[in-house]
């Protein structure tokens, strides 16, 4: 499986795609395994809706969950499949909290076809900002693709600052940022830092409005599996100076955003992909945990309510 990798984009091309709206895309089971019907089918609807690109074995796919032979097959799979409908960037998240594991993975990835990586913060560790920056360049020397940081410290218990994360911009394979810190301020002293063809993507669903509006380039957004469309018209909306209409966009789906957040991701967004037809199962791994009872409800009765909006 590992041949040379096909024609993706070179490491130059990478960066102009980091705009708009990316899909960390969920990795389907069934009976424990991978679902590969199922990813397929994934990747044909999501491919002819308006994406500008997807991320792999990322949070919402449970990437911590998937032995390594199965995130081969996963990456694969998804490029053949893509392959046939267009040309759409695939990362492939990347995470772990000893430097030399994730460079033996950088080399024993750097065949397939992917357009780049993204990259968490070490976690449980907590190393210093000079640790971090140690720590990402040595990645970023090895990778054969360009790196997309992902500062998500709620999660990694360490943050990226700014300080460290301008002195990062300035590597040639350090493309952008996913941002998730949670910290408005750190956000904006960044969007006016940045050098000019650093990218910043929001990671935070509930927060995709006031970021664009901030100055984001875009979003990595696992709401979009929902209401995919609505999502890529507010980044467009937004971009072409329409902020009325964009916030009228974003007030259809902000309670969908809410909703599918309200246990812990990705359980919500694989209930509605199973009972929309999209997956064959809402199965996950633990130690996720499928949606409770009270939640599968508010979820069905909005999934009702929203396709018979679309019929009528």
């Amino acid at each position: 499986m590992t041949e040379p990798r096909s024609s993706v984009l070179p490491t130059s091309d990478l960066r102009p795609h980091l705009r708009g709206l990316w899909l960390p895309l969920v990795t389907p089971f069934r009976d424990g395994a991978l679902d590969e019907v199922s990813l397929r089918r994934l990747v044909r609807h999501y491919a002819a809706l308006p994406l500008d690109g997807l991320i792999l074995a990322a949070t919402t796919g449970e990437s911590l969950t998937l032995e390594p032979f199965e995130t081969e097959r996963l990456v694969f799979s998804v490029h053949d499949e893509a392959g046939g409908i267009r040309k759409l960037p695939i990362l492939l998240g990347l995470s772990g909290s000893n430097t030399r594991v994730l460079s033996n993975m950088l080399d024993r990835t750097a065949s397939w076809p992917l357009d780049g990586y993204l990259i968490s913060c070490p976690y449980y560790s907590r190393p210093s900002q000079h640790g971090l920056e140690l720590h990402f360049g040595a990645l970023a020397d090895r990778a054969a693709h360009p790196v997309l940081l992902y500062n998500i410290p709620y999660r990694t218990g360490v943050n990226l600052g700014n300080e460290a994360m301008l002195r990062l911009a300035a590597h040639r394979n350090i493309a952008g940022l996913k941002d998730c810190g949670a910290d408005r301020g750190q956000s904006l002293d960044l969007l006016r830092r940045r050098p000019h063809d650093f990218a910043v993507l929001t990671g935070e669903d509930a927060q995709y409005f006031e970021a664009l509006g901030d100055g984001a380039d875009g979003g990595i957004l696992a709401c979009a599996h929902v209401e995919t469309a609505s999502f890529a018209e507010i980044g467009k909306l937004m971009a072409a100076g329409a902020r009325d209409a964009a916030a009228a966009r974003w007030r259809s789906v902000a309670d969908v955003t809410r909703l599918l957040f309200a246990e812990p991701s990705p359980a919500p967004i694989k209930h509605w992909l199973w009972r929309t037809g999209l997956i064959e199962s809402a199965e996950l791994r633990l130690p996720m945990t499928a949606v409770s009872a009270e939640l599968a409800a508010r979820l069905d009765r909005e999934i009702e309510k929203r396709m018979a909006a679309s019929a009528a």
